[in-house]
């Protein structure tokens, strides 16, 4: 039981840094960065290696707790809520496409209104998944 506990805790503190690091990088980071840049252009391109950065970030996270999900079925046969894993899956989906679907056209600067619109609102459904997560899991941690 304490192994199921241990990886539990795990869980719940990686879901804490994927969360924190989405709210740090989207909320405080780049709108300081096009605060204090001199151009645009100059904070535009370093939000866009931070959000490709938050990427990985999210991807590792996503993983290593989905990882730490099946090692528990494997120990102690408990089965983790189908909401957990699909609150996982959602939020890499997110993020794979804004990495991949999205900043390629920004880049481009194909229709930039439209496709940062889109990338907003893609991150903000992974800042909102990912916090669910969040949520979740403590609770059930403390339950």
């Amino acid at each position: 039981m304490a192994l199921r506990g241990t990886k539990d805790s795990l869980a719940v503190l990686l879901a804490a840094l994927w969360w924190g690091s989405l709210t740090s990088i989207g909320f405080l980071v780049v709108p300081m960065l096009f605060a204090y840049l001199p151009t645009p252009a100059m904070a535009g391109n370093m939000a866009a290696r931070l959000f490709s950065a938050e990427t990985w970030v999210s991807v590792t996270c996503g993983m290593l707790i989905l990882l730490i999900s099946g090692s528990n079925r494997a120990y102690s046969g408990v089965r983790w809520p189908s909401y957990a894993i699909g609150l996982i899956a959602f939020s890499m989906l997110m993020a794979l496409l804004v990495e991949f679907g999205v900043a390629p056209r920004i880049v481009a600067r194909d229709n930039l209104k439209l496709w940062h619109g889109v990338g907003s609102a893609l991150f903000g459904l992974q800042w909102m998944g990912t916090g669910l997560l969040l949520w979740r899991l403590a609770r059930q941690k403390a339950a």
